[in-house]
């Protein structure tokens, strides 16, 4: 499934890249992905996104589960409508994009057989949009006065509105997580420390952390943030270090 998903998301990479190639050439950081950069053509990269869109839903209802296929399905069309037409409506564009992630987790979920639950849900939600938004914001920051946006929408929302939602998003990412920390599983407490309730501590700091990054409007790859930054980096392993233990009943 993992293959799969990562087929899906290829394809909606590559066909997205493709209709904002000349866009992203204007863009200081966008301007070397493959496709704007000339190393692959658009054609190929609409081709072989297409490919991997049909196939990758096909090969799942024959691999797996018909919900898994479906959810696989859903994802795909609403992806490729967030390429289209989505990613030009306001806010419902930031929805599409937290949904997207939403929707990963829910796959693992079900093609594993593990029950997700609402705070996990919840957490995993809040805490893409969180993330989500902290990127516009970032983008917004950095492309301020300057021609040439990629993002049409990001003149049209205001870097007040884009930190209000990224605040409120890690706010009800915190909220979730730690009712699921605090919440009771019905299972006697066996383990030398609660590290369920003390990755609580960890869960915040990463958020406090990874927030001051996307208040100096630096946060525009996530993924960099979170590589390159050595405590964020400390911190997460903790984090991962106290929810294994929990997992362990250690």
């Amino acid at each position: 499934m993992f293959v799969l998903f990562t087929a899906c998301a290829a394809a909606v990479y590559l066909i997205n890249d493709a209709r904002d190639a000349e866009a992203d050439r204007a863009h200081p950081t966008k301007r070397h992905r493959p496709v704007a950069a000339g190393q692959v053509p658009v054609p190929v990269a609409y081709a072989v996104g297409g490919a991997l869109a049909v196939l990758a839903p096909v090969a799942a209802a024959w691999l797996s589960t018909p919900l898994v296929a479906a959810l696989l399905a859903a994802y795909l069309g609403m992806q490729l409508a967030y390429c289209v037409s989505l990613k030009h409506v306001l806010v419902v564009d930031l929805v599409v994009v937290t949904t997207g992630f939403l929707m990963r987790a829910m796959v693992g979920g079900l093609a594993l057989g593990i029950p997700l639950s609402r705070w996990f849900l919840i957490t995993t939600g809040f805490g893409a949009l969180f993330m989500v938004a902290a990127k516009r914001y970032s983008e917004a920051v950095q492309m301020a006065g300057k021609a040439g946006a990629t993002r049409a929408l990001l003149t049209e929302y205001t870097t007040g509105y884009l930190r209000f939602v990224w605040q409120l998003a890690a706010g009800v990412a915190v909220l979730g997580y730690c009712l699921w920390a605090l919440e009771e599983g019905g299972v006697p407490h066996t383990s030398v420390l609660p590290w369920r309730q003390l990755s609580v501590v960890a869960f915040i700091l990463a958020v406090l952390r990874y927030a001051v990054f996307a208040d100096r409007g630096t946060a525009g790859e996530p993924e960099e943030v979170v590589l390159r930054d050595r405590a964020l980096a400390l911190i997460a392993l903790v984090w991962m270090a106290m929810y294994a233990l929990a997992v362990a009943n250690w």
